[in-house]
């Protein structure tokens, strides 16, 4: 994604090729950052209460500063960016940022073809920062490399034969009308779109094995900025495409209408 702007507590706007971290800080030290990333569309931050909730509990169990000024930051980092674009936020144990970027190109023409997954062995999470969504993502975005050196889109992350999530979204599968995802837990984040998701329709909350999962009649995962992106394969499982992420797709366009 092309950064547009960032936009630091303390010092307003500043060049998005500028240093803003400082190299005492946690953030270079541990990766020791609490982060958020969200969708704006038409100029509005989509779901932005409930980001700012998980924000704060991720800044908790990092015991990191509290965000003290993060929507007025995140007004001026917007001041700077289209309409449509993705925001993110940053807290580190000195620095509160917030930086727009241009939208992902050809998100939709992978929604048309759906996404292929390969199934990586993440072993077993650490239930420590259960529910924290902090920047130390290198485990996950390896196996994120692996995958693509493998042919696919991304990873799917399992853990003795149980589906956690992809690197940077949730999982679903579709059963006839049921309707399951994995619950919240270690290597499982309570995903914001998910927890839309879980209002748009009946959801069944429960362990999913990567046998049950490749016997799906659909499967998908879900982001902020991905929003609802359909599945087309898994290993060597082909999926069609499916009536339900579709359909959700629709709905979570409808509710992010400014």
């Amino acid at each position: 994604m092309t950064l547009l702007g960032v936009a630091v507590h303390g010092r307003g706007l500043v060049d998005p090729a500028e240093p803003v971290f400082r190299a005492d800080d946690e953030a270079v030290l541990r990766g020791a950052v609490a982060f958020e990333t969200l969708r704006t569309y038409g100029g509005v931050p989509f779901l932005l209460d409930r980001h700012l909730a998980r924000f704060e509990g991720s800044l908790a169990a990092l015991a990191l500063p509290p965000a003290d000024g993060v929507e007025e930051l995140i007004a001026l980092a917007g001041s700077v960016a289209p309409p449509d674009h993705v925001l993110r936020l940053y807290r580190s144990s000195h620095t509160l940022v917030a930086t727009v970027a241009a939208l992902p190109a050809g998100l939709e023409e992978q929604r048309l073809r759906g996404m292929t997954l390969r199934t990586v062995d993440f072993g077993t999470p650490s239930p420590l920062l259960t529910r924290t969504k902090a920047t130390s993502y290198a485990a996950a975005f390896a196996a994120t490399r692996l995958a693509v050196e493998q042919g696919a889109d991304d990873a799917l992350l399992v853990s003795a034969g149980s589906v956690l999530d992809a690197p940077t979204a949730n999982v679903w599968a579709r059963f006839g009308d049921d309707l399951r995802t994995p619950p919240v837990g270690a290597g499982v984040l309570p995903g914001v779109t998910r927890s839309l998701v879980l209002e748009l329709t009946e959801v069944h909350e429960a362990e999913l094995r990567v046998d049950d999962l490749l016997a799906a009649d659909e499967a998908f995962i879900t982001s902020s900025v991905r929003e609802v992106m359909p599945v087309a394969a898994i290993d060597d499982r082909r999926f069609a495409p499916g009536p339900l992420a579709a359909r959700l797709q629709d709905a979570l366009r409808l509710r992010s209408s400014p």
